[in-house]
């Protein structure tokens, strides 16, 4: 046996004529202070020692004469270490999984037990039934609050574990997500020095891998007891820049559940979609920061309850817990993803397109009559595949993903059971951010009119219709998608034109069903402002509105669909039952990339509103 190189004897394992088994060391040497161990690479007896400890060797002396074993004496049987002994001679290893238990839930039974009382779960459990089995990797689980100049250090690691953010990555049906949840039962789920760089670290890692972000948000924002870092007002924090920064990079879901305030709130605002379970309450201030403000003292649930956030906007997914919200999260990223996919588990009629003669029938021959228009676009998209978003806000607009043979896309409706299907300041705001949700991820849009128009009139100007219907145009004609619009019943003035990226011309295709009704204004107005004069000089009332009828009648029959197409106003009316040969046209064959694969951004941001 030879040094492999110059170093210094610092142990000798065995003594000579002992035998020795293929695999263990026989000589210990000393290089550059790391220890190295020359092994055996044969069965055998050791026959002489040319070395003792303490001696400097050179590379290639000789150490030791081992002799092979004789297959019939016996020799070099000298046991192996069992596998208990190995165990207990590697007290490191050991060391770090007793550091590890100390953070998960079974060595906090009284905190466990506390959470499950008021119905909800903890942060690991819900990321358990978020990621796949087995695929999750946490970043920082050893971290503990930077409260060391107020409390012991073994107080803080076994009460605040991770420092009250679980995150890392994990696949998501499949396919690798960045997930984090900030844990209320550490410090009420407050944003820690030493969290807010572990979040750092993961929207870092989501924009160099090209990660969606599923942020599980419950918590009561800064926390001013650690004060172990010296700092006076903490705002050169990165973690709100950071995760902004990713909006239309990356899909970014939020889910609230409980109390989510402060700068807990503020990235949950930052989110794609925002999931919001019956018991949140979420707010850009808690009662404490309320109260230190002089504006009154709340319960923390009057803040901003789902009932509020749900009609105003913030929320775009309403569900009833924490299980719910995890299966809606899941379901929405599954829009996001490459290639198609079909409809979720245990839905109805999965294998079965819905009857498109059925489509008919949906709106009534009465053009005043009122129809429910997700009828309609259940009937037209995928089984089971519409995931319908801000239905408590902005009424008179539909927002909706969906599915055509498998292959995701956006939708947007006017709702005729809303103003009949006007579009007011919420609705063009709902309208406008859908859009450009659609545009960053690539997803074609689907746009369903059956509008007279944008509201009008001193209350409705009250809300700022100029600038909030003027959105739907400066983004419709930026869009980089595919669009569509197919017209059920009115498409009249600005309001429809709108409803197809600003004109009829704008989309791929503008199609009316038989049904459909154009007009460069509301009809009657029309004739009431156009024949003014001719009306007012009719003396005898009933003649008058005969005239105004008929006119109205004849302006009704020139609008209607087939006359638009004659003139090519439109691309054609078709039979209902034929609108998804239509929509196909909106897949392209050759796509330009996925998000997930596009050096640049679609768009620069996905406005929060």
């Amino acid at each position: 046996m030879l040094a492999p190189f110059a170093g210094t004897v610092i142990a000798i394992a065995h003594e000579a004529d002992e035998p020795v088994r293929a695999g263990t060391a026989l000589v210990i040497l000393e290089a550059m202070k790391m220890e190295h161990e020359v092994i055996a690479e044969i069965d055998g007896v050791l026959r002489r020692l040319e070395v003792s400890v303490g001696d400097t060797v050179d590379e290639g002396q000789l150490l030791a004469v081992l002799a092979p074993a004789d297959p019939g004496s016996g020799t070099a049987t000298a046991p192996e270490a069992d596998a208990d002994d190995r165990a207990e001679q590697r007290t490191d290893l050991e060391a770090v999984r007793a550091r590890h238990a100390v953070t998960l839930d079974p060595a906090r039974p009284d905190a466990v037990a506390k959470r499950h009382a008021t119905g909800n779960r903890t942060a690991r459990e819900n990321l358990a039934d978020l990621v796949d089995e087995g695929t999750f990797v946490e970043y920082g689980p050893l971290m503990f609050a930077a409260q060391e100049r107020r409390r012991p250090r073994e107080e803080l690691i076994a009460r605040t574990p991770a420092d009250g953010l679980v995150g890392g990555v994990g696949d998501v049906e499949g396919h690798r997500t960045v997930v984090m949840s900030y844990d209320y039962t550490v410090l009420a789920g407050t944003q820690g020095m030493r969290n807010h760089i572990k979040k750092d670290r993961l929207f870092e890692i989501a924009e160099r891998r090209r990660l969606a972000v599923v942020l599980l948000a419950e918590g009561g924002g800064g926390r001013p007891g650690d004060v172990d870092m010296p700092i006076v007002a903490g705002l050169d924090c990165r973690a709100f820049h950071l995760f902004a920064r990713l909006s239309g990079r990356v899909p970014l879901v939020g889910i609230a559940s409980g109390y989510c305030f402060a700068g807990n709130a503020a990235l949950l605002g930052c989110c794609d979609v925002v999931i919001a379970t019956e018991d949140s309450s979420i707010g850009m201030g808690g009662p404490a920061m309320i109260e230190g403000g002089g504006l009154g003292v709340y319960e923390p649930g009057e803040v901003g309850p789902i009932e509020v956030q749900s009609a105003n906007g913030v929320v775009d997914l309403r569900v009833d817990d924490e299980a719910a919200a995890v299966a809606v999260a899941k379901r929405y990223l599954s829009y996001f993803r490459p290639g198609p996919h079909p409809a979720p588990a245990g839905a109805h009629d999965q294998t079965a397109l819905h009857d498109q003669t059925a489509l008919r029938d949906l709106i009534p021959t009465n053009r005043k009559r009122i129809y429910d228009i997700r009828a309609v676009i259940d009937g037209l998209v995928d089984p089971a595949s519409t995931l319908e978003l801000r239905r408590g806000f902005g009424l008179g607009i539909v927002t909706a993903l969906a599915r055509i043979d498998g292959r995701p896309l956006g939708v947007i409706a006017n709702n005729p059971t809303h103003l009949g299907g006007a579009i007011d300041a919420h609705g063009a705001d709902k309208a406008t951010r859908f859009m450009q949700l659609c545009d960053a991820f690539g997803l074609p849009l689907l746009f369903l009119c059956d509008t007279p128009g944008f509201m009008v009139g001193p209350q409705a100007e009250r809300t700022a219709t100029v600038r909030h219907f003027s959105r739907m145009f400066v983004t419709g004609a930026n869009l980089t998608v595919p669009t569509g619009t197919v017209v059920l019943r009115k498409g009249y003035g600005l309001g429809a034109q709108a409803m197809a990226g600003g004109g009829f011309k704008a989309p791929l295709f503008t199609v009316g069903w038989p049904t459909s009704e154009f007009g460069a204004m509301g009809l009657e107005g029309a004739v009431r402002l156009g024949m003014r004069r001719e009306l007012e000089a009719i003396e005898d009332p009933e003649e008058r509105r005969r005239v105004f009828d008929a006119t109205v009648a004849a302006a009704y029959e020139r609008g209607q669909g087939i006359s638009m197409a004659e003139y090519f106003e439109i691309d054609d009316v078709i039979d209902p039952a034929d609108t998804r040969r239509w929509i196909e046209m909106l897949f392209d064959s050759s796509p330009r990339g996925h998000w997930s694969t596009r050096p640049e951004k679609r768009r620069p941001n996905i406005d929060a509103w």
